[in-house]
């Protein structure tokens, strides 16, 4: 059974670098990304209407060379986020955490006993169909599965202690754009507010052992990001990736033809 690099190499206090996917959710891709360096794959459920069918086909086409598979899931309900893991995802992001309560939820429904109440579909999409036995397949499911919990709120900010010490949560991660406008600085990224928090959950992260992420725009917020003790970072989206690119290329042969 497949194992995760990039929870490893997260685990081992090293940065990992991948994207997120909101609009080319076709087979080619994960083949595509996989010559890019990019070392994991967030494909979007929450914002996008993406199908479990859909996902079944992305978790299939990156059975091959290609980024670690991973889904952000619409909400905490275990329908979500057993069934992504259960198509093949191996690790899924949730959004909006806000209680030490709500995490221990998402490891039950992503984990086998005796760590959560996860059911069992094997032999099937998540372990790519192959042979086993049942304790062998769990130990490896459970110990590859990696939990990303979104920090966008002041309810998760104030509760982050509680969600970043639950065993099962792999990685705190902030969701910058809701955080800042569930603040109340809608974009304001510079203010002091927003600042404390961006380290408040680098320490509380760091406290636990635990990685923490963010999805960076551009190099420069990278940089900075990185400078405050992120490590897992997703560089760019497809869509914006796909537009800039394009633009740039368009302007520059345009200026060929004045």
């Amino acid at each position: 059974m497949r194992e995760n690099p990039v929870k490893a190499k997260l685990a081992r206090g090293e940065t990992a670098i991948g994207t997120m996917l909101f609009e080319f959710f076709v087979p080619g891709v994960p083949r595509l990304m996989a010559d890019t360096g990019a070392e994991f794959a967030i494909y979007d459920m929450e914002h996008t209407g993406t199908s479990f069918e859909t996902l079944r086909m992305l978790a299939a086409a990156s059975r091959g060379p290609s980024p670690v598979p991973m889904c952000r899931v619409p909400a905490t309900e275990y329908h979500f986020m057993a069934r992504a893991l259960d198509v093949g995802m191996l690790g899924i992001m949730v959004p909006m955490m806000e209680s030490g309560e709500q995490a221990r939820k998402v490891v039950d429904a992503t984990r086998f006993p005796p760590m959560g109440r996860r059911g069992a579909g094997l032999g099937m999409g998540q372990d790519d169909y192959e042979p086993g036995t049942l304790p062998e397949k769990i130990a490896a499911l459970n110990e590859r599965t990696f939990i990303i919990a979104q920090i966008e709120s002041p309810a998760g900010l104030e509760n982050l202690e509680a969600i970043g010490a639950t065993d099962g949560i792999d990685c705190l991660w902030i969701g910058h754009n809701d955080l800042s406008i569930q603040m109340g600085i809608p974009g304001q990224f510079k203010s002091q507010a927003f600042q404390d928090a961006m380290s408040r959950v680098a320490e509380v992260a760091d406290k636990n052992g635990k990685p923490c992420g963010v999805a960076a725009g551009s190099v420069a917020m990278a940089e900075e990001w990185m400078s405050k003790g992120y490590r897992a970072i997703a560089y760019g989206s497809d869509f914006r990736l796909f537009a800039d690119g394009l633009a740039t290329g368009i302007e520059s042969v345009r200026k060929l033809a004045r």
